[in-house]
């Protein structure tokens, strides 16, 4: 397969669990954003999660994906209803990593995927730095393990969300999706 392919995610990784809040209302936006319900990645880049979710499995948790290849439609309605560059990039100076399918933001959860205890919910802007010296306990083991798996795969943290990974290879731009997404 050639590593620049969209592909869809579950179809490459065993026990990853996928919940898209942009393909609902239920997001910062409080708009559906996109009708697909799976994650589409970079096929290279998919390679890498799979690394990091083998990583999490041995330890008996299972990776979230909470959002994955996102439109440029969609990067631009964040834009209108959030224009700060510290946690939604300007669509008009390059899109954004998600746009490209190299970027993918996720959680941890149980193997069974229950929710497991993490820094803040997705997309709570004011609790999302990577700044952990307010943690203790499971929160704090949890967000080190899926930070380090997903370092060891290949992942950049982005310090503002984190549950935002870049991967450390770039793709060119898709402002449409090349098929069809379910």
């Amino acid at each position: 397969m050639e590593k620049t392919a969209l592909i869809r995610v579950r179809d490459y990784i065993d026990g990853i669990y996928v919940r898209l809040p942009y393909a609902t209302a239920d997001n910062f936006t409080h708009r559906c954003l996109y009708t697909f319900k799976d994650a589409y990645l970079r096929y290279g880049t998919a390679m890498k999660l799979k690394a990091a979710q083998e990583a999490v499995r041995e330890k008996g948790k299972a990776i979230l994906i909470l959002d994955a290849y996102r439109p440029a439609a969609a990067q631009f309605e964040m834009w209108r209803v959030l224009p700060d560059d510290d946690f939604v990039a300007d669509p008009t100076r390059g899109f954004s990593k998600h746009t490209r399918g190299c970027t993918v933001d996720v959680s941890l959860v149980s193997a069974d995927g229950r929710e497991v205890p993490m820094p803040s919910a997705f997309d709570d802007f004011e609790k999302a730095k990577r700044d952990y010296s307010s943690l203790s306990g499971e929160a704090l083991a949890n967000i080190r393990l899926l930070e380090d798996a997903m370092e060891a795969a290949g992942f950049r943290p982005y310090v503002n969300e984190w549950w935002h990974f870049n991967d450390t290879e770039l793709y060119p731009v898709l402002e449409t999706p090349p098929f069809e997404l379910e």
